[in-house]
């Protein structure tokens, strides 16, 4: 009898840890704060100072923006928060049409699944992690209440924008089709990260350290978290994005760049009747 009750009890208490959380696992927001340089370019050098302000104010909506990134030991839910336009007070069309969309990483799975919307089509981009050879630094600094450790990697840009669109990317996929090797340009990228979050997430494209990234500074662009939240009381979003064509991100940027191609032939047909 005592035998039969010993292992009944046996039974009973690995059952209840069965169905204990592991104290080990956690989730956490970390809220991000962007700012680009506004780069103009050869028209810049024809704008007064006046213009080049009233175009950066124009523009801030793509300048400034912020994010959240929501996160557990192996997924991530990284989003833009909603944002009107400085000055007209409406949404920017044209931005969002080549801005980042809801994008889901899984880096137990190198899974990417990103929300996109191109002139009122909806597509899901599925694919792999962007590969990023980092190279680790000795310096660190604090962040908030964070230690952080510098990163180094250099990551070609078109891997880091593949959402976006620009004319220059038309004009390199023109020469590649001449026969020329299209011109590949590269991003010096500086991350730091703090090892006190031991997870591998990052904002936007990055991630693969050990501890989640807090600032990143590439091109003109930098990105820094303002604010972490560590296990918030009930749960966070981390579902994937599951609406859309689903397209890989070099088919999706075929269809945006042949779109666009489109586009600027008919507007070229129409000025010349």
């Amino acid at each position: 009898m005592k035998s039969i009750f010993f292992k009944f009890s046996l039974l009973s208490i690995l059952l209840l840890l069965s169905n204990k959380p592991n104290v080990q696992e956690f989730q956490g927001q970390a809220f991000y704060s962007s700012k680009s340089g506004l780069e103009l370019g050869n028209w810049g050098a024809r704008m007064s100072e006046a213009q080049k302000k009233q175009m950066q104010a124009r523009l801030k909506n793509r300048l400034e923006k912020t994010y959240v990134l929501n996160f557990n030991k192996e997924e991530s839910l990284f989003d833009e928060e909603d944002k009107l336009d400085a000055i007209a007070g409406a949404t920017d069309s044209w931005g969002k049409n080549f801005a980042r969309g809801q994008q889901y990483k899984n880096v137990k799975n190198n899974a990417l699944i990103q929300s996109q919307e191109f002139y009122g089509r909806k597509f899901l981009v599925k694919d792999e992690l962007q590969v990023i050879d980092w190279k680790m630094g000795k310096e660190s600094k604090q962040i908030g209440q964070y230690m952080c450790f510098k990163a180094m990697a250099t990551i070609p840009t078109n891997e880091l924008t593949w959402f976006d669109f620009s004319w220059r990317k038309l004009r390199n996929q023109a020469n590649a089709t001449e026969g020329e090797e299209p011109e590949v340009n590269m991003t010096l990228v500086e991350a730091w990260y703090t090892p006190q979050i031991p997870v591998s997430h990052g904002p936007a494209e990055y991630w693969g350290l050990p501890g989640l990234i807090l600032e990143v500074n590439a091109g003109n662009t930098t990105m820094l978290c303002t604010k972490i939240i560590m296990n918030p009381k009930g749960e966070i979003n981390l579902d994937a994005p599951d609406k859309g064509k689903v397209i890989t991100k070099v088919a999706y940027q075929e269809t945006v760049m042949g779109k666009m191609k489109e586009m600027r032939d008919n507007r070229g047909r129409r000025r010349g009747r």
